[in-house]
């Protein structure tokens, strides 16, 4: 992947954890996923103007069948960044392997884990790679 794509992913998840710091300000910690999937749904397709999908279907190929086994992405940046919401104490090795499932599934790149369980949404921010 070329710089240019790079540096493309880098400005639009500064402006994902942008807005993701934004509604943990508003909202604080404590309330269930959908709440924050929603605020955020709605930061970053109406305030941000970017193309946000909820709730992606994402399919198994299973002998050249698309399977729906009901894994879903929480949020879709743009067609670029898989965004899975959580709500937990800590971001477990389970979490990690569910966003790179996804990424792989997807064939998309780069993913971020939002943790809105925490004082400080910084602390609850992890950035998943894939074939970059």
């Amino acid at each position: 992947m070329g710089n240019g794509k790079l540096s493309k992913f880098n400005k639009l998840s500064e402006q994902i954890i942008g807005a993701a710091i934004e509604v943990h300000k508003t909202l604080g910690p404590g309330l269930l996923e959908s709440a924050y999937e929603a605020a955020l749904f709605y930061e970053l397709s109406t305030i941000h103007s970017h193309s946000v999908l909820r709730q992606v279907p994402v399919n198994i190929n299973y002998k050249g069948q698309q399977l729906d086994v009901g894994y879903r992405i929480d949020l879709l940046v743009n067609d670029m960044i898989i965004l899975e919401l959580k709500t937990v104490d800590k971001i477990a090795d389970i979490h990690l392997a569910q966003i790179l499932t996804y990424l792989k599934l997807s064939d998309k790149h780069l993913g971020l884990i939002i943790n809105f369980y925490v004082r400080l949404l910084k602390n609850g921010i992890k950035r998943v790679l894939h074939n970059i």
